[in-house]
C-alpha cells in the first residue's frame, strides 16, 4: 500500500509552511506531497490566504527531489484547460517529471463568488466541463510536437494550438501524458470518464462500504469500455489523527478542531496498530493508495511517527 501526504492549504498556510511538510514528506519516505486546490477558507480566517497550486507546487518541485506531487483536486471551473495543461506541463519539468494532475468538477459555491469564478448552473453543467477539459488536456499533451491541435466544443474553442509545452512523462504508447486522478461518488458517468480518462481512482471521505462498491463500479466501467480495470490505481482520502495512545490522537484531534468523537469518524484516527489494522482492511477491499489528510501543518512530529511506525508496517499490504 501507498501512502501519501495530503495538505488543505486554504485553510492557512505560508508557502513556508507548504515546504516543510513536502520535506517531511520526503524525509519520511512517503511516495508523494499533494495539495487541494482552493481558494476560499472552510471556516475560519484562512490567513495568510490562499495559494495559486501550480505556483506553489513548481517553488516546492525545484527545492524538494524524489517524492511526487500532485493537486487533490484542481477544479474544472477555475482555469482555461489550455492553461491547465501549460501550468501542469511546466510544473511537471521543473519537477523532472513527477507531476499529476488530480481534475474534478468543483463544487464549493461560495469560494467562486469570492473570486468571480463561473460556478455554471447546475451539476451537470460542470460534470460537461470537466469531460471536454479532460478531452483538451489530453489532446494538447498527445498532439506531436510539430502539430497543431484543435477544439470546437460547447464551453471551449481552440484554433491551431502547438499545444506547448508537453509534459516530460510518457503513457504506455509514448505519448506525453501525466498521470491523471478523478474521484468521486456518481454512479454511471464518474465511473465512465475515470475508464476514458482516469490513471487512478480515488474516493475521498467515505466508509468501506460506499468506497468498495464505487471502487467495483470503476473496474465494470472499465471492463464495458475495453479496458482492463486493473490499469488503473484505486485510492482513498481520508483526515488523519495518529498517535502513540488514545491521549496523543485527541490531541491531535483538538489541534485540528475536532473532538476525539469527531476525529474518529476516519478510518486514520487511532493508534499506531488500530490505524495499521484499518489499512490492512482496506487494502484487502482493493485500496492501492491512501492519501492521508494532514490538517494541523505544524506538527511534523505527527508524520515523523506516521513514517517510522505506519508506514513500513503497511508497505507489504
Amino acid at each position: 500500500m501507498d501512502l501519501r501526504i495530503f495538505t488543505e492549504p486554504q485553510q492557512g498556510a505560508s508557502h513556508a509552511d507548504l515546504l516543510a511538510v513536502a520535506q517531511a514528506t520526503r524525509a519520511g519516505g512517503f511516495s508523494a506531497f499533494f495539495r487541494s486546490d482552493h481558494v476560499l477558507a472552510m471556516g475560519g480566517a484562512g490567513l495568510p490566504g490562499p495559494s495559486d497550486s501550480y505556483v506553489n507546487l513548481a517553488a516546492i518541485a525545484a527545492l524538494v527531489p524524489d517524492i511526487r506531487l500532485g493537486t487533490l483536486v484542481t477544479s474544472a471551473t477555475f482555469r482555461h484547460p489550455s492553461m491547465t495543461a501549460l501550468a501542469a506541463a511546466s510544473v511537471d519539468d521543473i519537477s523532472g517529471g513527477r507531476l499529476e494532475l488530480g481534475l474534478g468538477t468543483g463544487w464549493f459555491e461560495a469560494e467562486h463568488r469570492a473570486y468571480g469564478l463561473d460556478f455554471g448552473d447546475s451539476f451537470g453543467e460542470r460534470f460537461d466541463r470537466l469531460t471536454e477539459q479532460l478531452k483538451i488536456i489530453t489532446g494538447m499533451w498527445a498532439t506531436p510536437v510539430g502539430q497543431t491541435f484543435s477544439h470546437t466544443g460547447r464551453h471551449y474553442t481552440i484554433t491551431d494550438s502547438p499545444a506547448l509545452p508537453k509534459p516530460q512523462q510518457r503513457d504506455a504508447q509514448g505519448r506525453a501524458h501525466l498521470p491523471i486522478i478523478i474521484g468521486g461518488h456518481g454512479p454511471k458517468r464518474t465511473p465512465a470518464l475515470a475508464a476514458r480518462f482516469a490513471d487512478e481512482f480515488n474516493v475521498g471521505f467515505s466508509d468501506l462500504d460506499t468506497t468498495t462498491t464505487q471502487l467495483g463500479r470503476v473496474r465494470a466501467a472499465c471492463a464495458a469500455a475495453g479496458r482492463d480495470p486493473g490499469s488503473l490505481v484505486y485510492s482513498i482520502a481520508h483526515p488523519m489523527f495518529v498517535g502513540t495512545d488514545d491521549a496523543q490522537v485527541a490531541r491531535r484531534a483538538a489541534a485540528a478542531g475536532r473532538s476525539p468523537e469527531q476525529a474518529r469518524e476516519s478510518p486514520l484516527a487511532g493508534t499506531v496498530d488500530q490505524v495499521v489494522d484499518t489499512l490492512a482492511t482496506w487494502a484487502a477491499a482493493g485500496v492501492q493508495r491512501v492519501y492521508l489528510q494532514v490538517l494541523d501543518l505544524a506538527d511534523l512530529d505527527h508524520l515523523a511517527l506516521v513514517a517510522e511506525q505506519v508506514l513500513p508496517a503497511v508497505r507489504e499490504f
